[in-house]
């Protein structure tokens, strides 16, 4: 929950806003000043005070405690034009909530925080259990002194601007899930990769379970803190002990069919769990069931009263999942760049693009990024690379203009991708959305894209799709149009057309939509010369309704209220 303290009418108005925009995550606090900031601070992870920084420091000053357990406290000022990040920049959130802020409010965010300010990922916001000299290697990394960078286990990491490996550093980020204390100058990130299967009698104490699970844990010499789940037979769904052990760890509890799990082999089965639930493994088989490797087999509880044991467990340590996100840029202009794009951008460590596109961008990547680019022609290498970085267990971007998913990048990636990575999807606005806005609304009724270019698709199969869009009646936006090695493809199809609509058929012409040099105008098929297209150029030609209004192109959506319109009104 997100406490709400303003003094001034200005900083009440600011205030409102946020509160309705956020209903369910905010709570306003009245009265005095003072009593409502130490009220918000004893019940509200973050605070957004409407106050001056120097009156909100002197309230907070006597209720600070810990720079990990304090809320994020921003300040916005009288007129809203700062959103300052004040206490717990990443430990409270209030870096990011000072980015929320601003944009709800259209202020600014003030972020002081060293490695947001130079935009390096900083290792205690990286969501995973982080322990060690965080201040230390952080201020190194800053610094530009070597640190390395020691991945006992795989883990899709931000970039972060480690020493190349070999070199000598003093410094270390260690990303592992072995039970190890931090070493001076080293961070220890804890991935979570470990499940811990489970198998257990009905009426199993909790403390019989959790306390089977941490033995096993700390016999193997494994940390608790990478564990990513508990797993068992879903027959035990709802058993308390194991319930409550998951709680205890706070992790989530994944349940399995039994007949899923009796198809998993494993090294020890037994007959009980099979005549009681239906499979011959609960423990073994629920941990390996989502694949990995069996570091800890399947053991039973220790009860020193010699009660028979009510609990098994087994420890697999899954594979890393690499992540591929196929990201769109869109047309050009970076005003059209989505933030989720941004966001990918800046968490992949290995950006894959076409070097004009990279160019585009380069300056959002975050320091230590990994680029691998390369020219025109080199598609299907580039797919191929990215997803090779993926299964290596990276965090990969592969760009690619407008849309990815539209004659662009996604297609050869995901041919090439198997299910053994994660990919993520990043839509962008594509040539005929931006070169449709800029003609007006051409794409105002059913529409179809095709490509003219028979590099990769025979042109008898493009010339018969848009013979089905002349004769379906479909706006057509044309992309690939025309080169100079392909010359005759866009007179063909634009006569296939005119063979089913009229001369004064409106015909929209956009050269580099959104970009500088950005160019366009609205012609007819009849008065369209190929020669003046290339293949920076969207062209699209309307439908037998769409017309040329006021100079811009606009293609009826057929709402019936518009057929009856009186004659004067249109």
């Amino acid at each position: 929950m997100i406490g709400l303290i303003s003094a001034t009418a200005a900083g009440a108005a600011a205030r409102d806003r946020v509160a309705a925009a956020w209903p369910d995550r905010t709570r306003v606090y009245d009265g005095p000043v003072g009593e409502a900031v130490r009220a918000a601070f004893a019940e509200c992870a973050q605070l957004v005070c409407f106050l001056a920084t120097g009156a909100t420091v002197r309230l907070l000053a006597p209720l600070l405690g810990d720079k990990t357990s304090d809320p994020g406290v921003v300040c916005v000022d009288e007129a809203g034009r700062y959103a300052v990040a004040l206490v717990g920049g990443h430990g409270g959130g209030a870096n990011a909530l000072a980015r929320e802020v601003g944009d709800l409010l259209g202020a600014e965010p003030v972020v002081t925080t060293a490695t947001d300010a130079v935009g390096m990922a900083g290792l205690d916001t990286l969501d995973l259990p982080v322990e060690g000299d965080v201040a230390g290697v952080s201020r190194a990394l800053l610094d530009g002194e070597p640190v390395a960078l020691a991945a006992e286990v795989a883990w899709p990491l931000p970039p972060l601007p480690v020493a190349a490996p070999g070199t000598t550093a003093a410094y270390t980020v260690r990303v592992t899930d072995r039970a190890v204390a931090p070493g001076e100058r080293e961070v220890v990130l804890r991935p979570p990769t470990l499940v811990v299967g489970v198998g257990a009698s009905r009426g199993a104490p909790a403390e019989e379970v959790l306390g089977l699970v941490e033995d096993a844990l700390r016999e193997a010499g494994l940390s608790a803190r990478s564990v990513a789940a508990l797993a068992t037979v879903d027959a035990k769904a709802d058993e308390p002990g194991v319930v409550a052990a998951a709680e205890h760890l706070g992790v989530p509890l994944m349940t399995y069919p039994a007949q899923e799990l009796a198809a998993v082999a494993v090294p020890n089965p037994s007959g009980a769990p099979l005549a009681a639930v239906g499979t011959p493994s609960v423990a073994e088989a629920a941990a390996l069931a989502g694949g990995g490797e069996l570091l800890v087999p399947k053991r039973k509880s220790r009860w020193a009263d010699g009660r028979p044991a009510m609990a098994t467990c087994a420890v697999v340590r899954r594979p890393a999942r690499g992540r591929l996100a196929v990201v769109g840029l869109g047309p050009g202009a970076r005003d059209l760049l989505t933030p989720r794009a941004k966001a990918e951008l800046r968490r992949a460590s290995v950006l894959v693009g076409l070097d004009q596109y990279v160019d585009q961008i380069r300056d959002l990547l975050r320091p230590g990024t990994r680029v691998l680019e390369s020219g025109l022609g080199a598609e299907e290498e580039r797919a191929r690379t990215a997803v090779a970085e993926a299964r290596r267990g990276h965090a990969v971007a592969l760009i690619g203009s407008g849309d990815a998913g539209v004659y662009a990048m996604a297609s050869p990636a995901l041919a090439e991708a198997s299910d053994d990575i994660d990919v993520v999807g990043v839509p962008g606005i594509t040539a005929a959305l931006a070169a449709g806005a800029i003609l007006g609304a051409p794409l105002g009724h059913d529409h179809v894209s095709i490509s003219l270019s028979d590099l990769h698709t025979p042109w008898e199969v493009i010339e018969r799709r848009v013979r089905a869009a002349a004769e379906a009646d479909l706006v057509v936006t044309f992309y690939n149009p025309r080169s100079r090695g392909r010359d005759w493809q866009l007179p063909k199809a634009l006569a296939i057309l005119a063979g089913h609509r009229a001369p004064t058929t409106p015909v929209g012409v956009v050269r580099n939509a959104s970009r500088p040099d950005e160019s366009s105008r609205v012609t007819t098929l009849a008065d369209l010369d190929p020669a003046t297209v290339d293949m920076m150029t969207v062209v699209t030609v309307g439908n037998t309704a769409t017309r040329e209004i006021a100079g811009r192109m606009v293609t009826p959506r057929g709402y019936r209220w518009q057929d009856t319109r009186p004659k004067e009104a249109e």
